[in-house]
């Protein structure tokens, strides 16, 4: 076997298969190089999801004649200081984007720096370069891609629909957009309709950024994260456990301004929501972290995806954390999204009338001018004609089935009741003792009725509150016992004969490492032999469990996350059916008083706005919109 030297093209080619994967990748790369020069507006053009053109433009500092040549030539950047690659405070740094892009399409670099008199341009035709010559354009850079793999027709065959490819760079777009509030952005070209997200200034740019990329809704139903540990800072928004999505699509992570899909962020996320979340829904976030450049290494993965950090479980002990500490300061509250949708379906109700059964007619309402007398077995008001009121018996096409009832009786007495409808009302609790009621001024009012013996209506000052008994009850309780368990040793129970699990020599070196951790939580292990544990106590809560697939999770656990989480949540777990079985359940009539109490609890217990499996608990409608619904306004 002989070994030779591959060529410049054969390099770049290889280079571009590994950080150009289709034309999101592209644009990725080129509005990061924009960012980086200080651009302040950039302008994405595409054709054909970007197969056939790709296009942007941005007002940064531009680049000399000596610049550009360079910027085509491999390994070649400016972003790095002395060679130092565990500090970088650049967006892009690996030097290989530019002639990697080069080397499978037809690139035009069009650029022009302030001590220049003109702009210059360079041409990249599959590799092969030109010399670069006079152009015209103002300040800042103008790259253009055309027929992305002409050069490697094989890649072509991997890239989805025009439409699936469009997609993907309006969601690059995206991110860098939430990372940048200050720049303008502008998607645009043949395949799409234009997008703007305008350039935000002030304290709340970034979620006036986030409004306009998520939307306005994501942001009256998210909590403000800002939490600091050991030099690392957490800030963004976090949704409410009762809104959220059906994928992790709305799941956006930011390191030092970079844009990362993060297997730990991802896992650090779905630890922080797992018990006030359903297993099939996700959380919509918006999270940036922000630390030392030297603490983390954002070389491990060729499209800069992934990150490394130094210390994982700092930074998972932190995105866990403060998002469990935004959770308990938000008390009670919930998600309007809930309210939306009830009275979107109210509005539906009342524009479409009621609902009717498959085959019948509907029948017309009489005029104003026709009487009226009640159907007591078809629950419908229809016209009477003149025989029929003579004769007090029921006409149309019913009259063979409707309940017989006089009609100058039933008239008289309805006549009565309605005359006696412009008086007064009387005071309904006149019989009780008067005492003073502020109740109606707390969040979630005072209560008024049951109703199925299930919901409990509760009036506030500006609308009224529906709460479903057993959800609250099911999260108070649940509450109560983690708080317990957190008071004091989890109890254990001792097995007669110990369990002896064989694992490898690492796992055991790592459990017998966390063997004080894993006894607070009610598991008692330790060495037996280099290759195997022994587990002399269990958590009593968890009953009859499988001690060795327990133990092998945690050995995993361990391996990846360098942290022992499966004890601990099988107790949640534990402790969430507890709840469920030993909560207020529904059909049971409740007492003003329990009532009032439930609610008075909701309102001063952590995350009660959702139960354990992630459902609402409460519902607000304001008194504005249930007017609306009837017209009032």
């Amino acid at each position: 076997m002989t070994i030779r030297q591959l060529s410049d093209r054969a390099i770049n080619q290889i280079a571009a298969g590994e950080v150009i994967e289709r034309p999101a990748s592209v644009v990725k790369e080129l509005v990061e190089n924009a960012l980086d020069a200080g651009a302040t507006r950039i302008e994405v053009a595409t054709a054909a999801g970007g197969k056939t053109l790709l296009r942007v433009s941005d007002d940064g500092s531009g680049m000399t004649r000596a610049d550009l040549a360079l910027a085509v030539e491999r390994h070649c950047t400016s972003k790095l200081r002395e060679d130092d690659l565990f500090d970088i405070r650049s967006l892009g740094f690996r030097g290989e984007a530019l002639p990697s892009i080069g080397a499978v399409s037809r690139l035009t670099l069009t650029s022009r720096h302030a001590d220049e008199p003109h702009a210059w341009q360079i041409a990249v035709e599959g590799g092969a370069k030109e010399e670069p010559r006079p152009a015209s354009r103002t300040a800042g850079t103008q790259v253009e891609v055309r027929d992305l793999f002409f050069a490697t027709p094989a890649r072509l065959k991997f890239l989805k629909s025009d439409r699936a490819e469009a997609g993907a760079i309006a969601d690059v777009v995206k991110r860098l957009a939430l990372a940048h509030p200050h720049v303008r952005f502008e998607l645009g070209g043949t395949d799409r309709q234009t997008v703007t997200y305008a350039a935000a200034s002030g304290e709340t740019a970034h979620k006036a950024r986030v409004a306009q990329v998520i939307g306005a809704e994501f942001v009256e139903n998210a909590l403000t994260i800002d939490a600091l540990r050991e030099g690392v800072r957490m800030t963004g928004l976090a949704g409410l456990p009762t809104f959220h999505r059906a994928n992790t699509l709305s799941q956006y992570f930011f390191v030092n301004g970079r844009p990362v899909r993060d297997k730990l962020l991802m896992s650090a996320l779905r630890g922080a929501y797992a018990d006030v979340l359903a297993r099939d829904r996700h959380p919509v976030v918006v999270l940036f972290i922000d630390l030392d450049p030297r603490l983390v290494d954002v070389n491990v993965h060729p499209a800069k995806a992934d990150v490394r950090f130094r210390d994982a479980q700092l930074v998972r002990g932190l995105v866990v954390g403060g998002l469990k500490q935004a959770f308990t300061a938000a008390g009670y509250r919930a998600s309007s999204h809930n309210a939306s949708a009830a009275l979107s379906v109210l509005g539906r109700s009342v524009a479409g009338g009621p609902q009717q059964q498959a085959g019948t007619v509907a029948r017309p309402y009489p005029p104003a001018s026709a009487p009226m007398q009640h159907d007591w077995q078809a629950s419908a008001f229809r016209p009477l004609d003149a025989g029929a009121m003579a004769s007090g018996a029921p006409s149309g096409p019913e009259a063979g089935t409707a309940m017989p009832v006089p009609a100058a009786v039933g008239l008289a007495e309805e006549q009565a009741v309605m005359d006696r409808l412009d008086a007064p009302s009387a005071d309904a609790r006149a019989h009780e003792e008067t005492v003073p009621d502020d109740r109606e001024r707390r969040p979630l009012g005072a209560a008024r009725a049951q109703i199925h013996e299930t919901y409990i209506i509760a009036q506030t000052e500006t609308g009224l509150v529906i709460v479903d008994q057993h959800a609250a009850h099911e999260r108070l309780v649940y509450e109560r016992l983690k708080e317990a368990l957190g008071r004091r040793e989890v109890p254990r129970q001792g097995l007669l004969i110990p369990e002896v699990v064989e694992l490898p020599e690492e796992d055991v070196a790592r459990l017998t490492e966390r063997a004080e951790e894993l006894e607070a939580v009610g598991l008692v292990l330790e060495a037996f032999g280099p290759g195997a544990v022994a587990v002399r106590e269990t958590p009593a809560l968890l009953g009859q469990i499988d001690i060795k697939g327990l133990v092998r999770d945690l050995a995993d656990d361990l391996a990846e996350w360098d942290k022992a989480t499966r004890v601990r949540e099988r107790l949640d777990h534990v402790a969430a059916t507890m709840a469920c079985h030993g909560s207020v359940r529904a059909g049971r009539r409740m007492r003003p008083a329990e009532m009032d109490a439930l609610l008075r609890d909701m309102e001063a217990t952590p995350l009660s706005g959702q139960c354990n499996h992630g459902r609402p608990t409460w519902i607000e409608l304001k008194l504005s919109d249930i007017e609306r619904l009837f017209g009032r306004k």
